[in-house]
């Protein structure tokens, strides 16, 4: 099973939505605005939610400084030191990540006060940082969600894990599924895969190829052999 692209209008729609909650930052419609700064790195911290959670608001908080600084060290010194969060009620989606800005959706830390590794998967598209047409998206998702795997705090406390595999599974199908795929070849192939491949979707040099390049295969022999023996 492949998945499908976002379309035009899906990208334009949430180009919109970030350029009107840019504005919007800048206007008092907040309950909470506070900028954080520990070991060369700031948080601006944005809260336009009433009754927000407190205890959720300082493990957002401190997951960022347990994680960014890491991943930006593991892969990307050169990210910015200053990222954005936004709390906002407004937003319909769980979290999304624009240039150095994340905007988390309050009713799903409601719901889901455990799911606080979602920072970790955000602020790793911040350290990517791979701008357009860098490679396939499932690449870039499933690096996420393998950060996540790997860094993540409480992964546990969330229910969050890699899937079981099946046979209804691709390689392509992106966030979990992908990550769990790429454990495997940084497990059987290569430790240094994930920062290989990282550095060639930020340098925009990605193609077919780069499978073979990286580990001898090509993607679909390497899943047909990941299928075969998916132990990680």
């Amino acid at each position: 099973m492949k998945t499908k692209s976002l379309s035009l209008t899906t990208l334009l729609l949430i180009a919109i939505h970030f350029i009107s909650c840019a504005q919007d930052d800048s206007n008092t419609n907040y309950v909470t605005n506070d900028s954080i700064t520990k070991d060369g790195y700031t948080l601006i911290y944005i809260n336009k939610a009433e009754n927000f959670s407190a205890s959720v608001e300082q493990k957002l908080k401190d997951t960022f400084f347990a994680v960014y600084p890491i991943l930006a060290k593991q892969y990307n010194e050169n990210t910015t030191k200053t990222v954005t969060f936004v709390i906002d009620p407004a937003y319909e989606g769980v979290a999304a990540t624009s240039a150095d800005r994340v905007v988390y959706n309050p009713e799903w830390f409601a719901k889901h006060p455990g799911d606080i590794d979602v920072v970790t998967h955000e602020v790793m598209h911040i350290v990517q940082g791979y701008g357009y047409q860098s490679g396939p998206w499932w690449v870039t998702e499933g690096i996420a969600d393998y950060v996540r795997y790997k860094f993540g705090v409480d992964n546990a406390g969330a229910g969050w894990s890699l899937p079981n595999v099946s046979e209804t599974q691709n390689y392509d199908n992106s966030y979990r599924i992908t990550a769990r795929f790429f454990a495997w070849i940084v497990k059987t192939k290569d430790d240094q895969f994930i920062e290989k491949m990282d550095q060639i979707m930020r340098d925009h040099t990605y193609t077919d190829q780069t499978w073979v390049e990286l580990t001898g295969k090509t993607s679909a022999d390497l899943w047909t052999e990941y299928i075969a023996n998916p132990a990680i």
